[in-house]
């Protein structure tokens, strides 16, 4: 009876840990908190209207803008202007994309009528990308509201210096509007944009990610440039340099572009957006833009491990398999990785592009290509001829980067005369 008693007291005891095979977890991903508190930033728009109205008393406004121009309820700022009977708005601008934000990248758009407030809209992504004199005939004032992504590249910022430059020439004023740089305005990264790589992917001598605001850089554009054009910055309110991106924001994220879907997006965009350049899918027409790269020819298990082994901060990659619906690979599966920022205080997005596009090169020199032409796309988009051919003489993403060190440098102390927030 003891023994079996026994027995039964043994049972109710909790038993012993026992060492079990550690599992091996996925990248990490993200680590939102839900305790982040409300960050209030008040974009441009919203200053102008209540406390700057005196700038446009009795002219001819146009707008330059496009979806994102919208306030924190989300109302157009079309809507907006043609509602105040003080505002005189005669016309519109719309950058790549179209006022609408629909066309694919590169598609050129039309000019034509806005639907809704039937005035005309002037495409600068269409037969023209700088505005002629007769878009800018009657025009006293140029606003320009347009939500950038943070990155040299994105062509919103040569539709910036292009309308500058038209506004010189015909005497209007130009008023920007401000709005958050998505990727914070502490951190800079990439080369410097050489001469020789000029484009509409690259107009003024400034780094991949530059870390200033539209209204910054219109500042600098006039600066540098010397332009003689009359240039107001509205500022927005509640935002500053090292602010965590989109982290609790009452300003609603509208995609720029069809792909720029989330600030995650716009976060991984400086680095793989490079693999455009390629013959490796970043990702357009599957539900992760520039998120995914991959091709048919990947292992993306033997990818994703290789990339996390290199230790590359604030980053961690998944194995992922996507079919575009178009571009590179359209109905293709495509194997590869999924770029996963998780802290963006260290995250490097140009670096870990340079990282992923060296790793694909090196797994599969005989599949990988760089498109040609002069000067070869790649090359334009990183603004240089070093990082291709870094690549391509097997250099170490280090010594890559220390090539445009002095530059980037340099640049920093240039961007300094003209931030506006601290």
């Amino acid at each position: 009876m003891m023994r079996i008693l026994l027995a039964f007291v043994i049972a109710l005891l909790p038993m012993p840990a026992v060492a079990a095979e550690p599992v091996q977890p996925k990248a990490a991903k993200p680590i939102i908190s839900r305790a982040v508190p409300i960050r209030h930033i008040t974009p441009g728009i919203e200053v102008l209207l209540s406390d700057r109205l005196e700038l446009l008393a009795g002219k001819r406004v146009a707008l330059l803008t496009n979806q994102t121009g919208v306030d924190r309820k989300g109302v157009r700022n079309i809507d907006l202007l043609r509602a105040h009977p003080a505002i005189n708005l005669v016309a519109l601008f719309s950058p790549e994309h179209g006022a609408r934000g629909v066309a694919q990248a590169g598609e050129k758009v039309a000019s034509g009528l806005d639907s809704k407030s039937g005035l005309p809209v002037h495409s600068l992504y269409g037969e023209t990308k700088m505005p002629t004199a007769k878009m800018m005939q009657g025009i006293d004032i140029v606003l320009v509201d347009l939500q950038d992504i943070g990155t040299r590249f994105y062509t919103y910022s040569s539709t910036l210096l292009y309308m500058l430059r038209a506004a010189e020439t015909s005497g209007a004023e130009v008023i920007v509007l401000d709005r958050p740089n998505p990727l914070g305005g502490v951190m800079i990264e990439g080369p410097v944009l050489e001469p020789a790589f000029t484009s509409f992917v690259g107009s003024f001598a400034m780094p991949v990610r530059h870390g200033m605001t539209f209204g910054e850089l219109a500042q600098m554009f006039v600066g540098e440039n010397k332009l003689r054009t009359r240039l107001h910055i509205i500022p927005m309110r509640g935002w500053y340099r090292n602010l965590t991106p989109y982290a609790g924001w009452d300003l609603p994220w509208v995609p720029p572009s069809p792909n720029m879907r989330s600030p995650k997006t716009a976060a991984v965009y400086p680095g793989t957006a490079l693999f455009e350049g390629t013959n490796i899918s970043e990702g357009r027409g599957s539900e992760k833009p520039f998120e995914y790269i991959g091709a048919p020819f990947i292992d993306g298990s033997a990818l994703a491990k290789r990339l996390n082994a290199m230790g590359l901060p604030g980053v961690a990659f998944e194995p992922a398999s996507f079919k575009p619906d178009f571009s590179k690979y359209a109905g293709q599966d495509c194997h590869g990785v999924w770029v996963i920022p998780t802290n963006s205080k260290t995250f490097h997005p140009f670096r870990t592009g340079i990282a992923l596009v060296k790793t694909v090169h090196d797994m599969y020199p005989d599949k990988f290509e760089f498109h040609p032409g002069t000067p070869a796309f790649f090359d334009q988009l990183a603004g240089t001829d070093s990082v291709r051919k870094g690549i391509l003489e097997g250099k170490s993403v280090s010594d890559i980067e220390r090539q445009w060190q002095p530059e980037l440098d340099a640049f920093m102390s240039l961007r300094a005369r003209y931030l506006i927030y601290s």
